[in-house]
C-alpha cells in the first residue's frame, strides 16, 4: 500500500539553489529523523518547512503589537485626540521643508 504525502498549502515548488548547513547532536538528529518519518517526508524536507514555518512565526511575532488595557487605552486615545506639536517639533518639520525644497 502506498502512502500519500499531503503538502501544506503554502508549499510551492520553487526552484532550490540555495544551501543551509546545520550541526546536530546525536538526539536531534535521531527525534528530527523520527518525526520527519511520522509525517512521511524527508528530513530535509521536514527540516525545511519547519524552519520555514518558524520564521513565519517569528517574523510576525516581532512584526506585531499587542497592547492590552491601559496601553490599548492611551494609543488609542492619542491616535483620535492628538497633542498639539511642541515649538520643537514646528522648528523641526520647517526644517524638513526647507531640505527638502517644498
Amino acid at each position: 500500500m502506498a502512502l500519500a504525502v499531503r503538502k501544506p498549502q503554502n508549499y510551492r515548488r520553487a526552484t532550490k539553489a540555495e544551501r543551509v548547513e546545520a550541526r546536530l547532536n546525536p538526539e536531534q538528529k535521531r527525534r528530527i529523523e523520527h518525526a520527519a518519518s511520522l509525517k512521511g517526508t524527508s528530513t530535509s524536507d521536514f527540516m525545511v518547512l519547519s524552519a520555514d514555518e518558524a520564521a513565519a512565526r517569528t517574523i510576525q511575532e516581532h512584526e506585531t503589537w499587542t497592547l492590552t488595557g491601559q496601553d490599548r487605552e492611551a494609543f488609542v486615545n492619542a491616535l483620535l485626540n492628538p497633542p498639539a506639536p511642541s515649538e520643537r517639533m514646528k522648528a523641526a518639520a520647517q526644517r524638513y521643508m526647507e531640505r527638502r525644497g517644498a
